[in-house]
């Protein structure tokens, strides 16, 4: 009766891990499918210097100077996340921090966004502060002051959340 007893214990054990093992994995082969790696993150593109040097229009100007990992991604298919936020009626950005952090607001270097021009001239309807994914080819910018640093140019929205 003992034995029964551990029998019936140690198969109710068995059954109860087994259907946990088995909803885990096939949420992660679910998720696995529409989860995807960032090639490019914004602690990447953070790690960045400035050197100031003499501007035509502005004077004495920081400009940028992007690292070699990024120098190497230049005009490469990459994938990124991040916030969008809207520029103008034209225009989005891809921000590492949301509107009320993001770099126009003074708490963000220029590093932390980047602008966008979707493939073929889109120019999807987007909320301010939607979290997307984007796939689209790498640029980045050490010379005009007057453009962004980076640049997600062909972009295709991969994934977003509501």
């Amino acid at each position: 009766m003992r034995n029964y007893i551990k029998l019936s214990l140690a198969l109710l054990v068995f059954i109860s891990l087994m259907s946990f093992s088995n909803s885990s994995i096939s949420e992660v082969k679910s998720n696995s499918n529409i989860t995807i790696v960032d090639t490019l993150t914004w602690k990447t593109l953070g790690d960045i210097k400035y050197v100031r040097k003499k501007h035509a229009t502005y004077g004495e100007v920081e400009f940028p100077q992007v690292n070699m990992k990024l120098k190497m991604m230049q005009k490469k298919t990459v994938f990124m996340s991040g916030f969008i936020v809207p520029i103008d009626n034209k225009n989005y950005a891809l921000s590492k921090n949301v509107f009320a952090a993001c770099f126009f607001c003074g708490k963000s270097g220029p590093e932390t966004i980047a602008g966008i021009k979707f493939k073929g001239g889109a120019f999807p309807k987007l909320k301010t502060d939607t979290y997307v994914t984007l796939k689209g080819t790498f640029r980045y910018n050490e010379t005009d002051v007057e453009d962004w640093i980076y640049h997600i140019e062909n972009a295709e929205i991969i994934s977003q959340s509501k």
